[in-house]
């Protein structure tokens, strides 16, 4: 269970770093998908659960995270006509090395955490921050409205893998509440981005900035 939850790990770094670098957000929706799916195995792994109830919300929450908020996503994309974010605010080269940065910076910062962990947990815990980082990264370091929603879900993502890795109890009662405030967010988003598209024919957010005056 160990080298598993290790294996998962890793994909989950090199996840972020898939969705810190690409361009084509069909490519960063289907990595988040597989992200929002390894994130809801990682803490049924480390807890070993086996409990029906937490399977039968760990499946709930995978269809919600892996295939029904990717699926609004790719409808938004395919309305709007949008398919790569040609010019990020920073690069894409530039922020792989800050990712390689905010990685290290996670695991110093996990190692100064003075709470007693498991093996697995102590794992779970740089992988969480990290994820939360380039969740707020994405929403501060892209132009496009979807790639604001993408980094919404990543840093929601990081969020509640952080939670587990520290719940003692009843941790998928939150989970339930948090997937419910990011369905809500998630359409309102979806409804932002179609209104935006319609009203300036993009969905570059600096295109915002008209609405000052």
């Amino acid at each position: 269970m160990q080298a598993l939850t290790e294996l998962l790990a890793i994909v989950m770094i090199l996840l972020n770093f898939r969705l810190l670098g690409g361009s084509r957000l069909k490519a960063c929706i289907q990595a988040l998908a597989i992200q929002a799916l390894v994130l809801n195995i990682l803490p049924v792994l480390a807890n070993f659960s086996r409990d029906p109830w937490v399977i039968t919300l760990v499946i709930g929450s995978t269809l919600i995270k892996a295939v029904l908020l990717p699926a609004l996503l790719m409808q938004a994309i395919n309305k709007t006509g949008v398919t790569n974010e040609v010019k990020p605010i920073i690069g894409y080269t530039r922020s792989l090395l800050i990712g390689a940065a905010m990685l290290a910076l996670c695991a110093l910062a996990s190692r100064a955490l003075k709470v007693p962990f498991s093996d697995a947990e102590q794992l779970l815990v740089p992988v969480s921050l990290f994820t939360i980082l380039t969740g707020a990264f994405l929403l501060v370091a892209r132009r496009k409205a979807i790639n604001q929603v993408l980094g919404f879900l990543v840093l929601e993502n990081g969020v509640y893998l952080f939670g587990v890795t520290f719940a003692v109890s009843e941790p998928w009662l939150v989970q339930m509440g948090v997937l419910l405030d990011v369905l809500a967010a998630v359409f309102i988003m979806g409804i932002i981005i179609y209104h935006i598209n319609r009203e300036f024919g993009d969905i570059d957010i600096d295109r915002l900035s008209n609405l000052k005056d």
